[in-house]
């Protein structure tokens, strides 16, 4: 009996204060989407980095001279730098490049769909070059402090610099979802509040009247703060569905061919359904929270 009255004042508060609860269900609603659509961006990234990580190179340039007189790496200057690099801590692969192995490689990488630009370069444009394959990315510094004063060695790239340039976007983007997602739940932990005080003021006579039989503090407070988690549910609901939906009917058809080119992570559903529980935690939590907090400042009889 006492559940089923609990739960009868619940719904009967959510419907007297119907826009009330629309609204609170709707910024909750867009909140947690938000935060929910951010957890996605940081998997994605994650995965994506991995991916990137696993093709990272360290390519060193040699000079002029020793691009255009030695092509085939077999003079002793040239040799030697490639010894050495095999042999060196972390190294897994070493490749040699000439200028006319350079030019292939950009035009089959950066001009592949410029043939214009692509018929103007030529094998001067291009320095011969060491791409050097590393177990862990983060070893440039030994390649970087062994090799860069080198004699025949004109500068050292690594494009794990590059990575991290990427990854600095894609963490922008999360922090921006972030942010508005802080600022959507400001605004529903006012509505929260308003609608605690809103429902109490209007069931005041038949709380005090509840108090006054004997029933305890928590008893008569219970469905106030019930009203608030279940109308946050109901947001959370939505925010998982609005996040299932963006990510097959918008995200896969907009990111299709940049998933087929294996540029950045795919994100599934499996990801999706990983990031619900923390949207349906964070949503019932600050309701519960925003509504126990309410009721103690504005609700003392």
């Amino acid at each position: 009996m006492r559940a089923s009255f609990i739960f009868s004042e619940v719904f009967t508060g959510l419907r007297r204060n119907i826009s009330m609860t629309v609204a609170m269900i709707l910024t909750t609603a867009i909140s947690l989407g938000l935060f929910g659509g951010g957890l996605l961006v940081v998997q994605m990234a994650d995965k994506t980095q991995q991916i990137f990580l696993d093709r990272v190179e360290v390519q060193l340039f040699l000079t002029e001279d020793i691009s255009a007189a030695d092509p085939d790496c077999a003079q002793d200057l040239c040799r030697g730098i490639r010894n050495d690099l095999e042999s060196a801590d972390g190294v897994v692969a070493v490749q040699y490049l000439n200028q006319d192995d350079a030019v292939a490689d950009a035009t089959d990488r950066v001009f592949k769909d410029n043939p214009e630009l692509a018929s103007l370069v030529s094998a001067e444009s291009f320095p011969a070059s060491f791409k050097v394959k590393m177990s862990d990315p983060d070893q440039f510094a030994l390649i970087n402090a062994e090799f860069s004063a080198r004699p025949g060695i004109d500068s050292i790239l690594n494009q794990r610099e590059l990575v991290d340039r990427l990854f600095s976007v894609l963490g922008g983007i999360r922090n921006a979802a972030f942010a508005i997602a802080i600022v959507q739940a400001i605004a529903a932990i006012f509505l929260i509040a308003n609608m605690v005080q809103v429902a109490a003021l209007t069931r005041r006579t038949e709380v005090g009247i509840m108090r006054l039989v004997g029933a305890t503090r928590w008893y008569t407070q219970l469905p106030f703060l019930l009203e608030a988690v279940v109308a946050s549910l109901i947001g959370a609901g939505l925010a998982i569905v609005g996040l299932f939906t963006a990510k097959n009917l918008f995200i896969d058809d907009v990111l299709g061919d940049i998933y087929d080119a294996n540029i950045v992570a795919r994100i599934s559903n499996s990801d999706v359904l990983l990031v619900t529980p923390f949207v349906v935690i964070v949503g019932a939590g600050m309701a519960a929270v925003t509504a126990y907090i309410a009721l103690r400042l504005y609700v003392r009889d």
